[in-house]
């Protein structure tokens, strides 16, 4: 990992081979950070993440399946996305995004903090679908053709949702300052 913030888990096993579709190398410890800030922001619980990301690499790591279908990164997040339902039914745990306290705080001006507050509430409003689709493109940048076979939409259909959720964002925090 990075010298920049770390998770505390360090891999064991080195391993050469994880190649994504055009024969890019599959970076596994890059993939456990974003792996795990998905299933943060899915659960909003730090302990149950953390378990949930190392299972989603043991499954990953134990599984041949990726090989075959030479798409590791799709099959890597629909192995934590399966966690995670699988989580949310044994549960019964209702995802809320009530909590706000761990998202970073911007510095600055009185503006900057309307705009944060603002941002929250536009995202609360928006369905868990959507709020996924925006982590899993803009904040852990999965490109979109991943995307698409997650969702099992065409690419285009994932530009056209991702376009029409930031207009939503977009006009929900205008309507705010407006």
């Amino acid at each position: 990992m990075s010298n920049g913030a770390q998770t505390g888990f360090n891999f064991v096993i080195h391993i050469e081979d994880y190649t994504e579709e055009g024969g890019r190398s599959l970076n596994l410890e890059e993939q456990y950070d974003r792996i795990y800030k998905y299933l943060y922001f899915r659960l909003h619980d730090q302990h149950t993440a953390e378990d949930l990301t190392q299972e989603t690499f043991l499954r990953f790591i134990g599984s041949r399946t990726y090989q075959d279908e030479n798409r590791q990164l799709q099959y890597l997040y629909t192995i934590a996305r399966n966690l995670c339902s699988q989580y949310y039914r044994d549960k019964m745990i209702v995802f809320s995004f009530d909590e706000v306290s761990d998202i970073p705080q911007m510095e600055g001006s009185e503006q900057s903090l309307l705009e944060r507050i603002s941002l929250i509430d536009a995202l609360q409003k928006l369905s868990q679908e959507e709020r996924e689709m925006l982590l899993l493109r803009y904040v852990n940048d999965i490109p979109v053709p991943v995307i698409s076979r997650l969702y099992h939409i065409s690419r285009f259909a994932v530009y056209r949702r991702l376009k029409r959720i930031l207009k939503k964002v977009k006009d929900e925090m205008e309507g705010e300052n407006g």
